[in-house]
């Protein structure tokens, strides 16, 4: 998520003449975070099965494999969703975009927490997935529309610090549920076992997420769209205070629409290898995203301290945690990513999590024993701890937030659009391959997978400083 706090102005200018007022920040930061409510689902959503992994193995026995493609059911939905939200957006509006999701998310829910067969849990799994995808795509269009100009940046950080508090409470929820069930992931707590109320508890959240989209108001660029010029004007009135430059404010957004250009994928087409290399960029930095092997931590991190002899309740507490160190990466990202640069907080990210993998690799590698007696020796369980807590915070400071801002800044505005396309859809891809193989990687060699990790953090570094532009201080005007 693009954040630009550094560059925005304490306090919204008025434009010269127009005698405009104050804008209502408060009301504008309960829109925000209204908004953002998307954003904590999507990181609730996404993190919460890491504390049913071993439960749903366990109640419908299957294998890894299996299992696997269990878990990245949802990305398949992600993908759905982020594909189709902004065309339904385009047609229904935002805010009907929001509802729809997070009746998607409620519905999930409670079909994840009682399924009668391990494919309809696939299945609710997907239709959660489709409401992530959704919600990845609406929260920042409609905070970005509806922000004030001198607020956009910091506004739209929101978004992405919902994501990364919403994964760490759906780690805390977990951690108190597995402690309510005496430590058991199929302990009984209310007639149901535990991991069903760690995936039906989002209905919370979502019903919250629903009832709130009735108390903002739609986006203003969407109520000019379908010629509700009057509602449009009303809107920004209570986002910008009341000030004679809101005619001018309505006209800009109209000339702004009649004037993009729709990029398709037919203008990303070019070069050696097919895309324009801008292109290969971009898709280079969603895949290194995913292929450092962020995902496990917060798809599996459970499932992986058990895996190395670390009881369940410590190893749902170890989860959350790792989720408390990633909200604080994602803050110390959003107040230095304008200050040092895009390339220089990718570079650190990338060492530092070189040093941190290749350090959980070798202290996976003193594994001993097997099948539910697995144990690491004491001084190889603390670099494992470390390590892992490490790469997650350098992951956070660096490439959890930076490859968002450089996707946003890095293409020409006539194809940024497709080429935000084209590149979230690798990410995607990646997450899948990731999320799909972890399991049967590390049954097969745990300390392997962990070095093939290492391998790609440590090639993120020559991509980095050989192929990556440094956008800090250019206008997107200069890009491409």
């Amino acid at each position: 998520m693009t954040s630009t706090a550094q560059e925005a102005p304490q306090t919204p200018q008025p434009r010269p003449g127009t005698g405009a007022h104050t804008a209502p920040l408060g009301r504008v930061v309960f829109i925000t975070a209204a908004a953002a409510m998307g954003g904590f689902l999507f990181g609730y959503d996404s993190s919460v099965i890491n504390g049913a992994v071993e439960a749903i193995r366990g109640r419908f026995d299957v294998g890894s494999a299996m299992l696997a493609q269990v878990i990245a059911a949802a990305l398949i939905g992600s993908a759905i969703g982020a594909a189709v939200a902004g065309r339904i957006a385009d047609r229904i509006g935002r805010i009907q975009v929001m509802r729809l999701a997070a009746v998607l998310f409620v519905v999930s829910a409670v079909g994840s927490a009682l399924p009668f067969a391990l494919w309809d849990l696939a299945m609710w799994r997907v239709l959660g997935g489709i409401a992530i995808g959704m919600a990845s795509v609406i929260g920042p269009a409609y905070i970005a529309e509806v922000s004030p100009p001198a607020y956009r940046g910091r506004l739209a950080s929101f978004q992405q610090g919902a994501i990364v508090l919403g994964i760490a409470v759906s780690q805390l929820v977990n951690w108190g549920i597995l402690n309510l069930a005496d430590g058991k992931q199929r302990g009984d707590v209310a007639g149901l076992e535990a991991w069903q109320w760690m995936l039906g508890i989002m209905v919370i959240p979502a019903v919250g997420y629903f009832l709130l989209s009735f108390a903002i108001p739609e986006s203003p660029r969407f109520l000019i769209s379908v010629g509700r010029q009057d509602k449009a004007r009303e809107v920004l009135a209570g986002v910008e205070g009341e000030h004679k430059g809101i005619d001018a404010r309505i006209g800009e957004i109209e000339t702004a629409m009649r004037s993009e250009h729709k990029s398709t994928f037919r203008d990303l087409l070019g070069g050696r290898f097919g895309l324009l290399p801008i292109v290969w960029v971009g898709i280079g930095l969603s895949v290194f995203q995913q292929l450092v092997g962020i995902n496990v931590v917060f798809y599996y991190s459970s499932t992986l301290w058990q895996s190395v002899g670390i009881n369940p309740e410590s190893s749902f507490f170890y989860s959350f945690t790792t989720s408390i160190v990633n909200i604080i990466g994602t803050v110390i990202a959003m107040l230095f990513v304008d200050r040092i640069g895009r390339k220089p907080l990718a570079l650190i990210g990338s060492v530092g999590m070189t040093v941190s993998l290749a350090s959980v690799a070798w202290a996976f590698s003193a594994k001993t024993g097997s099948g539910d007696n697995v144990s690491l020796p004491d001084a190889q369980g603390v670099v494992a701890l470390v390590g892992a807590h490490t790469f997650t915070l350098f992951f956070a400071l660096s490439w959890g937030v930076v490859v968002w801002v450089l996707l946003g800044e890095i293409f020409p505005n006539k194809i940024r659009a497709a080429a935000l396309g084209v590149a979230a859809s690798a990410q995607w891809v990646a997450n899948w391959a990731i999320t799909a193989s972890f399991p049967s990687l590390s049954e097969w060699n745990l300390s392997a997978t962990y070095v093939g990790y290492t391998v790609f953090a440590l090639l993120s570094i020559p991509f980095i400083l050989k192929w990556v532009p440094e956008p800090k201080g250019k206008a997107l005007e200069e890009m491409g």
